[in-house]
């Protein structure tokens, strides 16, 4: 089981996370920029699971913790990695002052719901046709739950 690392402004590797970002997430990934802004902002978490397989982006303000993004390479999915990333992330927030976790899943993305659910997430709200899809469009689901 490969650990879990919190990357700060000192040691961010903003090229080698955006490639990796590029891979794990379906939408495209995160610029090197918009990472390394990310994590020079106050509250700003990145976690990364030391293989370079994942990612989780999170911002803690204001009491609570909003996931950005969680992404595992496809080639590393079914693991475990995201769910270790998330308890890592939810207890870094928890750290920081958050209260509650907050993050936005598009209804179809069943995968990631089963995730959620399994980790306490429960609907706090709806946007209707939120997300493109080929064949129309699909709802986004806004899931909190408590912290830690």
């Amino acid at each position: 089981m490969t650990p879990v690392r919190l990357w700060t402004a000192a040691d961010l590797p903003a090229d080698a996370l955006a490639a990796l970002s590029a891979t794990a997430f379906a939408e495209g990934g995160w610029s090197a920029a918009r990472l390394a802004t990310l994590v020079a902002t106050p509250g700003g978490i990145v976690l990364v699971d030391a293989g370079r397989d994942a990612l989780v982006l999170m911002l803690a303000a204001g009491g609570e913790a909003e996931i950005l993004d969680l992404g595992v390479r496809p080639a590393a999915r079914r693991r475990g990695l995201a769910r270790r990333l998330l308890a890592h992330g939810h207890d870094e927030a928890h750290r920081r002052g958050a209260a509650r976790a907050v993050l936005e899943v598009a209804e179809d993305n069943l995968p990631a719901r089963a995730l959620y659910d399994t980790l306490g997430y429960a609907e706090a709200g709806r946007r209707p046709r939120y997300y493109a899809r080929p064949a129309g469009r699909a709802d986004a689901l806004v899931l909190a739950r408590a912290l830690p």
